[in-house]
């Protein structure tokens, strides 16, 4: 807990100055620093919406562990090598704290004279020292932990290759509302793989056909690789739930591609199509969190609108949950709507958006594991009974 304390702390006196120097230098006002907002920004937007919801998931196990809901036994997770929330949030501070001084370093160059192609390398080798420490193969670091993760990220890609466990089907919803996290990560790697930054070409890698599509198609594979997932389990277990649960997933990439073509002709009729096409969608999404994954509005239970077995007390957190839920469902029309916020840039507005749906994701999740437990919604249990963790050592605070 020290260590998480002092990360915290660094952060917050890091992001203050960089905010201030920021505010200083008006590198966030529209058409003041194009450069930086096109190629520095993402890159920036791309890990806050990483680390967010990974501190998202450290909340889950805190309240997960509090309620009693073993989510390693049903994520089948090794006692011995699972993260604690600790090691989550530890995890998050520390790597967070490290952005915000790499591009806090970076800005007061740029204000102290130094060109972009002097300092415009900074944040291509702060991804990179990410990703060699992700497949690092000394034991350092939470090693297990990063290899499950890259298995369960081959298994996810590799859809429908590979028999489906909880883990990956859990995993591959996340990544579902990270798409906007996916997009910045494929502009950034596209910006320095081509070689881009060293003629500053930032709008290389937009307007560029080939690249430019596999941006949209980078839009669709989350989607894909969760329907891939739902066909796989129709045929290893003939459940026609589902194919209504592929349905759903074939729905949200045909609302993704109306934007998409509404972004290249915005025309009338396409908006109609978007707004169609996306209410749809949403209401499909609706009724499959609350009825499937979370297990409520079920009329004849015991407690009206909600299931028969409940973990937590207070009834009224499930009825504000489903409400927040649609609210967060809706953040879409923001991107028919394109409402201004004042001068904000409009990046900005979209990292707004997409901390939104992240922070859906992270309430989705807890509803979700709690149906599971109770319920064995997913279908993966070998026995009757999910067994209730032990306390721990660490939990006894």
């Amino acid at each position: 807990m020290v260590f998480i304390g002092l990360f915290t702390g660094c952060f917050i006196a890091l992001f203050a100055g960089y905010a201030i120097m920021a505010h200083t230098t008006g590198t966030y006002r529209p058409q003041t620093n194009t450069i930086y907002m096109e190629t520095v920004y993402p890159l920036l937007s791309m890990f806050s919406l990483l680390f967010l919801h990974f501190f998202l998931y450290g909340c889950n196990i805190f309240m997960w562990r509090k309620t009693r809901i073993n989510y390693s036994f049903i994520f089948e997770l090794s006692p011995t090598q699972e993260l604690k929330y600790r090691d989550v949030f530890l995890i998050c501070t520390m790597s967070i704290t490290a952005v915000v001084g790499v591009l806090f370093v970076h800005l007061s160059l740029m204000d102290k004279g130094y060109s972009y192609s002097q300092v415009e390398l900074m944040p291509a080798l702060l991804l990179l020292a990410f990703l060699v420490l992700l497949v690092c193969p000394i034991d350092i670091v939470y090693k297990s932990s990063r290899y499950r993760l890259l298995s369960v990220l081959r298994n996810i890609i590799l859809s429908p290759l590979y028999k489906v466990v909880m883990l990956d089907f859990f995993m591959a919803d996340q990544l579902c509302s990270q798409v906007p996290m996916l997009r910045n990560l494929e502009y950034v790697g596209c910006y320095y793989i081509t070689g881009s930054y060293k003629t500053q070409d930032y709008g290389y890698c937009v307007h560029t056909k080939n690249y430019r599509d596999l941006a949209y198609a980078v839009s669709f594979l989350p989607y894909y690789w969760r329907a891939m997932q739902c066909a796989r389990r129709w045929l290893d277990e003939g459940d026609t739930g589902h194919l209504t649960n592929l349905g759903k997933y074939v729905s949200a990439m045909l609302a993704a591609g109306a934007k998409v073509a509404y972004e290249k002709e915005k025309s009338v009729g396409w908006l109609c199509v978007v707004v169609i096409m996306s209410s749809i969608t949403t209401v499909y999404q609706l009724y499959w969190d609350f009825v499937k994954d979370w297990g409520l509005l079920q009329m004849n239970s015991k407690n009206p609108w909600l299931r028969n077995e409940l973990i937590l007390r207070r009834k009224f957190i499930y009825f504000f949950s489903m409400g927040l839920n649609v609210v967060l469902r809706l953040a879409w029309l923001q991107t028919v709507l394109h409402y201004k916020f004042g001068g904000i840039d409009y990046r900005l507005t979209g990292l707004f958006l997409a901390a939104l749906e992240v922070i859906r994701r992270g309430h989705w999740n807890f509803y979700r594991l709690e149906n599971e437990h109770l319920n064995n919604a997913g279908k993966f249990r070998a026995v009757k009974m999910v067994p209730l963790p032990f306390h721990e050592v660490d939990e006894q605070d």
